[in-house]
């Protein structure tokens, strides 16, 4: 129970006034009393909007609590009302009950009003609790929907999202730098990357995403994303990147922490619509048990430390209280979602660590995010992939995609790096195909996870026992809940998520034929 107790008393005799204050604290009920006796000072009271319970006699000389009860429930139902009166026989008692009084007290009889205040609250704190259970069993209802939604478009979004991008990029690479349609082609390149993470985001928000946990170094990461990031701002904004000296490695997505770096990036540059300063820095940090204790959420250990600055408008404690809820945003309809930051927490949650927000009005914002440093070493796809030619192949690959558009364009790819590469659109196709071929071994297939007539963990089922030694890699536009239920992010199985770029897609080919 609260303490002191704020309570209004509706009462004309101060002495009964006394008794009622004194009758409460002698029970342990500490409390602060207002007092009224007219229809305006109960009100004004009321107004003030501190008010936690009122207590009220049946009839003052200008007043009644009858019509008292009714002004409190029609303006501020929350608040509880019980009757403490010398006159209030059986009807008057019965016709207050129905008219939303809590209870009723003689006067004659306080020695019930403690126990009766206790009981009382408890059942409003009761009833609070109960709807607030009610409106996040909704919400998460919502969730719900909202992830199976998003998992209902994922499929066919990223498969057109991997055409735009892999066509966009192959146009681009053929277009000299003075070109100019080059620009032309590096929007599209732009507005593709912007829809991929959009759906990126979606899923993440709605927990259906495909999680790809590696070992890796967080400077490495920063530093890849420099030029995108640098895009994202205006001239008028200056971005420094403080890399820190012998960071340790972390495990996480390579992928969400560049949502995260560019959810913080962007919402720095509309903080700053005049021009300002964001620093990106990174470095080894120890959180003791005094920061955890100050920090719910937070464990002690060995963290890297990734921090965003800025030296924009800074936030109230009013704002910083609803940051990372979701749908909450302070920009203009139109101008955000308000999943950015929500995004960003439940990335960082499924890493392990933890984030933190230090914000003043007209002093700027830092975002401090902790991931859990870790003794291993770095994995070989968190290694980025080197500018310059795509490296080359003469082997004999498989590409089985039901997608007509991004089979095609799989097999292009491909086929201009050097490889024989055959095509499926299907797991069962996939089988004839592999047992018709006479030529040279074929070495690795690259399958859609989810297809018609024979999905390909199945399809990779068969061809392992005929020829053990293939290796195979899944590819798939759905999410992790789907995917995973068919066993496909197991330990071991290579995987890349759509949409993905033809230097990824022949860089993790090459990757896995030298493997």
């Amino acid at each position: 129970m609260k303490s002191p107790l704020n309570i209004l008393h509706l009462e004309d005799n101060p002495n009964d006034i006394a008794l009622v204050k004194s009758t409460l604290e002698a029970d342990g009920i500490v409390c602060a009393t207002i007092c009224a006796q007219t229809h305006d000072e109960f009100v004004s009271a009321l107004e003030r909007g501190d008010i936690d319970l009122i207590l009220s006699d049946f009839t003052l000389p200008t007043f009644d609590g009858l019509l008292a009860l009714k002004i409190a429930h029609a303006k501020w139902p929350a608040i509880p009302l019980i009757f403490v009166s010398g006159t209030l026989g059986e009807e008057r008692a019965i016709d207050s009950l129905k008219n939303w009084a809590k209870d009723y007290v003689l006067k004659g009889h306080l020695n019930r009003l403690a126990p009766a205040v206790r009981r009382v609250l408890k059942d409003v704190e009761d009833r609070v609790a109960h709807k607030k259970l009610e409106a996040q069993f909704i919400e998460a209802q919502k969730m719900e929907v909202v992830g199976h939604l998003a998992t209902g478009i994922a499929h066919d979004f990223n498969n057109i999202l991997a055409v735009i991008m892999g066509y966009g990029n192959l146009i681009t690479s053929e277009l000299g730098p003075d070109s100019p349609l080059r620009k032309y082609t590096e929007e599209i390149q732009h507005a593709s990357e912007r829809a991929a993470r959009l759906t990126q985001q979606l899923l993440v928000f709605s927990g259906r995403q495909t999680v790809l946990p590696v070992v890796l170094d967080l400077n490495t990461v920063v530093n890849d994303l420099d030029k995108m990031l640098g895009r994202l701002i205006g001239e008028n904004i200056e971005m420094t990147m403080v890399p820190g000296r012998e960071i340790g490695h972390i495990k996480a997505d390579s992928g969400h922490i560049g949502q995260v770096l560019m959810n913080l990036v962007v919402n720095a540059r509309d903080a700053m619509p005049n021009g300002g300063r964001i620093v990106i820095a990174t470095e080894n940090v120890t959180l003791d048990e005094n920061h955890t204790r100050q920090h719910p959420g937070a464990m002690p250990g060995n963290y890297v430390l990734l921090s965003v600055n800025d030296t924009g408008a800074g936030m109230t404690d009013e704002v910083k209280a609803h940051l990372f809820e979701a749908f909450f945003t302070t920009k203009p309809l139109g101008k955000g979602t308000g999943l950015g930051l929500t995004t960003c927490q439940t990335i960082v949650e499924q890493s392990v660590g933890h984030i933190g927000v230090y914000s003043e009005v007209g002093k700027g914002t830092t975002f401090k995010i902790y991931f859990p440093r870790v003794e291993q070493a770095l994995d070989v796809v968190a290694r980025p992939i080197q500018p310059g030619p795509l490296l080359r192949g003469t082997e004999t690959l498989l590409v089985v995609e039901d997608e007509p558009s991004v089979r095609h364009l799989a097999r292009g790819v491909l086929e201009a790096q050097g490889y024989e590469v055959l095509s499926a659109a299907n797991g069962q196709d996939a089988l004839h195909v592999a047992y018709q071929h006479k030529g040279s071994p074929i070495r690795l297939v690259i399958t859609d996870v989810i297809m018609p007539l024979m999905g390909g963990k199945a399809m990779a089922e068969w061809l392992k026992t005929t020829y053990p030694d293939l290796k195979i890699l899944f590819t798939s536009g759905y999410t992790d809940e789907t995917i995973t239920y068919r066993g496909v992010l197991e330990t071991g199985i290579e995987f890349l998520g759509k949409p993905y770029t033809p230097a990824t897609l022949v860089h993790k080919v090459r990757a896995m034929l030298d493997g």
